[in-house]
């Protein structure tokens, strides 16, 4: 295969977001003395051999002998007899500012809160750097990781960050909790950014600001946020709604059918009078504990006719928006007790 001859190296066409760019772009280039080298603004020119970074240019026009690129050339002198063309590589780096680089977990990440327990979420971000050390730059990203193109860089950069992002969530949500996320979130970005910055300047790299443009928790965590502002708005804490969810569970009978309809009910309006009963203490003095209602016999809490089965769906609507029942016992009970209208006398 014949030479390929360089006599211009240049990076005549950098987009906006270019970061690097190899010359030539792929396999051997053969470069002479005498080449032209044009570094423009905000650019930084560098010989690689081997993955190593040799002798470095910044902005201006040169023109290449063995005087200006001595440590290639001293490489090369014993393998070349100092002739001309050598083979060669050049990476051209930019020093300018990257203002809007994306991150974003690629899944979800799980933490601890202060109200909610464990929690699962999501987040997503942009961030800012510029490259510091340029030959750091390139004996780490080129010579160690093995990344030759920006879409390699801006790749590896974004998994050096995302490392670091559970344990900074884990530090700002300590002792905190997702309900207080508007007031966390500038914390955010700054403790991802210092637990970063280390593993950033090893490679080169100024980490100058991150910034995190949203959290979505799951959606469990979801509807625990919204229960948990409904309880509020009654005076129950999250505590207290745990526990009647766990007592209502334990009441209601898995077997089906209105009788099963009726103990449920029964039971669940003697765990509305606990409810209440929490509600109540915030507000008076401590008084003797009011004993849950006992379920009645289900014969006698079972709706028969229509306009009792209609009846007890609404109320059951009413105990779902009032935060008394959970989603799953409703959608059980008004089953039931559907398929129990379609049969029922008038």
């Amino acid at each position: 295969m014949g030479l390929r001859i360089i006599d211009v190296i240049e990076w005549a066409d950098q987009g906006p977001n270019e970061i690097m760019q190899r010359v030539p772009e792929s396999g051997q280039g053969d470069i002479r003395y005498g080449s032209q080298l044009i570094v423009r603004p905000s650019q930084v020119a560098i010989f690689v051999k081997e993955g190593k970074a040799l002798d470095i240019f910044t902005e201006g026009r040169y023109m290449l002998d063995p005087k200006n690129i001595p440590i290639l050339t001293g490489i090369l002198k014993l393998a070349t007899n100092n002739k001309t063309p050598f083979p060669a590589e050049v990476y051209f780096v930019t020093t300018k500012d990257f203002i809007d680089m994306k991150w974003g977990t690629p899944g979800e990440i799980t933490v601890a809160d202060s109200v909610l327990g464990m929690v699962q979420l999501k987040a997503f971000g942009t961030y800012s750097m510029a490259i510091k050390d340029p030959r750091s730059f390139i004996n780490q990203i080129v010579g160690v990781q093995g990344a030759y193109t920006t879409n390699d860089v801006a790749g590896y950069l974004r998994s050096m960050l995302l490392s670091e992002i559970a344990g900074a969530f884990g530090v700002t949500m300590k002792g905190k909790s997702l309900l207080d996320l508007a007031e966390l979130q500038p914390k955010l970005g700054s403790d991802i950014q210092a637990k970063a910055a280390d593993d950033f300047d090893a490679v080169g790299i100024n980490l100058k600001k991150v910034y995190v443009s949203g959290v979505e928790p799951s959606d469990a965590v979801k509807q625990a946020i919204a229960q948990r502002g409904a309880l509020g708005a009654l005076g129950v804490n999250y505590m207290q709604y745990q526990a009647g969810q766990a007592m209502r569970e334990a009441a209601s009978n898995p077997s089906g059918g209105t009788a099963g309809i009726g103990a449920g009910l029964g039971a669940g309006m003697g765990i509305g009078q606990v409810l209440a009963q929490a509600m109540a203490s915030g507000m008076t003095q401590p008084t003797p504990p009011v004993q849950p209602a006992a379920a009645q016999p289900a014969a006698n809490n079972t709706p028969t006719t229509k306009a009792q089965i209609r009846d007890a769906l609404t109320k059951l609507d009413i105990r779902l928006a009032n935060g008394e029942i959970s989603e799953t016992i409703y959608t059980k009970l008004s089953g039931n007790l559907e398929r129990a209208l379609e049969s029922a006398p008038e």
